[in-house]
């Protein structure tokens, strides 16, 4: 009986490390794709900040005119 159990808390125990190990590398993979996104976002203001005279997409004349 007690060797049943403790077979049963090892399997248990195998399965646990296993899926913080997968965890683990999700959560890795998810931070270097925040600190990615964090740096294009970083160039995309940086580029927007230094590429005009002020004026708002918004002023720009269509293409079609």
């Amino acid at each position: 009986m007690t060797d049943d159990r403790i077979t049963n808390l090892e399997i248990k125990l195998s399965f646990t490390e296993d899926l913080i190990e997968k965890l683990n590398e999700t959560v890795y993979k998810q931070q270097q794709q925040i600190e990615f996104l964090y740096r294009e976002l970083k160039a995309i203001k940086e580029q927007a900040s230094s590429s005009g005279s002020g004026a708002s997409l918004k002023d720009d004349i269509p293409p079609h005119y």
